[in-house]
C-alpha cells in the first residue's frame, strides 16, 4: 500500500422504530502507514459552516479500531469486539457521552486495498440510540477506483 490513499468511510445507522437506515459517506485523501502490525490513516475533515478542520487518526489491528479526532471535534473512540467503551465526544455545541458496544470487526487486507467493517451499538448519554455499521475502504490514491453507496 502506498503512503497517499483514498479513504472512503461509509456509515449506516439503523433506527429501531423504522426499517430505514441513515446512510453517510465521506471520501477523502489521507496518509497511510503500517507500524508494529498496526495500520494508521491520518486525514482531515472540514465541517460545513466552520473554518477549523478536524484532524483524524484511524488506527486498527486484528480486533480493535481506534479513531482519534482533534480540532473542531475532539474524541477518542475505541471499537473492540465484544466490549463496550465509553468516550466523551466534545463538539462546538457541547459534550456528550458516547457508548460503543462493538459486535464484530472484519478486516480484509489485500495488496492494494484494505476494507474494515465494524458492527456496533451506539449509546448517547447511557441511552441506546441505534445499531450501526461502518465500512472503511482504503486504497492507493493513484488507482482512484471507488464507488458511492446507492
Amino acid at each position: 500500500m502506498t503512503k497517499e490513499v483514498l479513504l472512503t468511510l461509509q456509515g449506516l445507522q439503523f433506527d429501531q422504530r423504522e426499517a430505514n437506515a441513515d446512510k453517510i459517506e465521506t471520501v477523502t485523501v489521507g496518509d497511510y502507514y503500517k507500524k508494529n502490525d498496526r495500520h494508521y490513516v491520518i486525514y482531515e475533515e472540514v465541517t460545513e459552516g466552520f473554518e477549523q478542520p478536524t484532524k483524524n487518526r484511524l488506527k486498527f489491528s486484528d480486533q480493535m479500531v481506534e479513531l482519534t479526532r482533534n480540532g473542531l471535534v475532539n474524541v477518542h473512540m475505541i471499537f473492540q469486539e465484544n466490549k463496550k467503551n465509553m468516550s466523551n465526544y466534545n463538539t462546538p455545541f457541547g459534550q456528550i457521552l458516547v457508548g460503543i458496544d462493538t459486535k464484530q470487526i472484519r478486516i480484509d487486507e489485500r495488496e492494494d486495498n484494505i476494507v474494515v467493517d465494524v458492527d456496533y451499538a451506539l449509546d448517547i448519554n447511557y441511552e441506546f440510540l441505534s445499531d450501526c455499521h461502518i465500512r472503511i475502504d482504503i486504497r492507493p490514491k493513484e488507482t482512484g477506483g471507488f464507488t458511492l453507496m446507492p
